[in-house]
């Protein structure tokens, strides 16, 4: 029976030692396979996203994929460099940017599909926009993580400087700012994976009691004031009946998954992507991959998330710190837990919500959030594996730079100052 008095994730003292030895190893063939993994979801992302939108956006959509996933991958080698650790240590200034970013696009901003989640804004040759709400996910994550593990003793108590209400006030108000810009689904996700790392860390389960007043007080908010999202949870129970109004993109959505059957009916032939079945690119890119390569690639792609989920457990499970352990936790959670409703969504077992499936649906700001959370699990194993990684990688980036007269002169004057 599972003690929520105490972490889950800390081994008791008989099983320390044990982990001890075999942890790096583990670590180091975790974060392969975990680099195996995202790299096959994010080529076939690609691939798929090429399919779905060149017969009516040509390469824009590809092409600026590509930019991100060029983006993505350099924030996952900064914070790889840096190491988890540094990067945490300032997981309240990422919440102060996140909690602004979040204003200025609620307030600022014009709404898009009836919420305000995006910050435009044009550089040359294009107009790029960020959601501030899923870089959001990863700062959550690290201040959640930061705080449990330094006051895992005081975290649970109510009131004080280290105690429950600090962080709930803190971690409170981020979410409020993403559920100000009407992204529902963002905040449900963001808030479950909170919870989860607290619980994780040792939350005492009475404290769940108000999460769960809260979220029933704002059903029943929407329930009587939102009569749009109510209507959504209806078409899903009835997408046929509703299939020309709310529950269109249900209904074509389990049109293409249908006509697809186990093998597909051929790459780039998909019918209905073309004019029946609206955000083919984004959030139900999964349903032209079941119609296009059928039954079996869709079987794929959830055992590669399922393998998604293991090697980053393994990756949290096997940390050498205790703050590994649980940011790993947080971050696997919300990657895996948007998989998740992004699957339901499309084969109709859920409402109908507007999250994109990670590594795949085209979308710049969830593609480098997560590519970045993959660049701190990679830290975490790497720190597990080889304790002070990250000092080692700059001394050898210090010494590289070395030809460079202006890093000589920089050099010189630090020199100097510490004499």
């Amino acid at each position: 029976m599972i003690d929520f008095r105490k972490p889950l994730f800390l081994p008791d003292e008989t099983s320390a030692a044990a982990l001890e030895e075999v942890a790096p190893s583990v670590a180091i063939s975790s974060a392969r396979g975990l680099l195996v993994v995202v790299t096959l979801l994010t080529v076939f992302g690609l691939t798929m996203l090429y399919s779905a939108s060149y017969g009516t956006a040509g390469l824009k959509f590809f092409r600026n994929q590509l930019i991100w996933v060029a983006a993505g991958g350099a924030g996952a080698v900064a914070v790889f460099l840096f190491g988890y650790r540094k990067v945490a240590g300032h997981a309240l200034l990422w919440m102060g940017i996140s909690f602004v970013l979040l204003l200025v696009a609620a307030f600022c901003f014009p709404a898009v599909n009836g919420a305000n989640r995006w910050i435009r804004f044009r550089v040359p040759g294009m107009e790029m926009s960020i959601q501030p709400s899923e870089f959001a996910k990863v700062a959550v994550a690290l201040f959640v993580a930061k705080y449990c593990s330094e006051n895992l003793r005081t975290f649970n108590n109510l009131r004080g400087r280290n105690g429950m209400l600090v962080l709930a006030a803190v971690t409170g108000a981020v979410i409020l700012g993403i559920l100000i810009g009407r992204d529902l689904g963002t905040t449900i996700l963001v808030t479950s994976a909170a919870l989860g790392i607290m619980v994780a860390a040792g939350l005492y389960l009475r404290y769940l009691i108000v999460p769960a007043i809260c979220a029933g007080l704002l059903g029943v908010y929407i329930y009587f004031h939102d009569p749009a999202r109510v209507a959504r949870v209806v078409s899903f129970t009835q997408p046929e009946v509703m299939q020309q109004g709310k529950g269109y993109q249900l209904w074509n959505s389990l049109l293409a998954l249908g006509s697809g059957g186990w093998n597909g009916i051929g790459f780039m032939e998909s019918r209905l992507k073309a004019r029946y079945l609206p955000e083919a690119h984004t959030d139900f890119i999964l349903a032209i991959v079941g119609e296009e390569l059928g039954m079996v690639a869709m079987v794929g792609v959830i055992l590669l998330y399922a393998a998604f989920t293991w090697y980053a457990l393994r990756i949290s499970l096997h940390s050498s710190s205790r703050l590994g352990m649980l940011l790993g936790f947080g971050l696997t959670l919300g990657i895996s837990l948007q998989a998740f409703i992004n699957i339901a969504v499309v084969t109709g077992s859920i409402p109908t919500k507007g999250m994109p499936a990670p590594f795949i649906s085209y979308g710049g700001s969830n593609l480098v959030a997560s590519l970045i959370a993959v660049g701190l699990l990679l830290s975490i194993a790497a720190d597990t594996a080889c304790p002070g990684y990250s000092e080692q990688y700059w001394n050898v980036i210090r010494s590289r730079l070395s030809f460079l007269p202006w890093w000589r002169q920089y050099r010189n004057r630090d020199d100097e100052s510490d004499e």
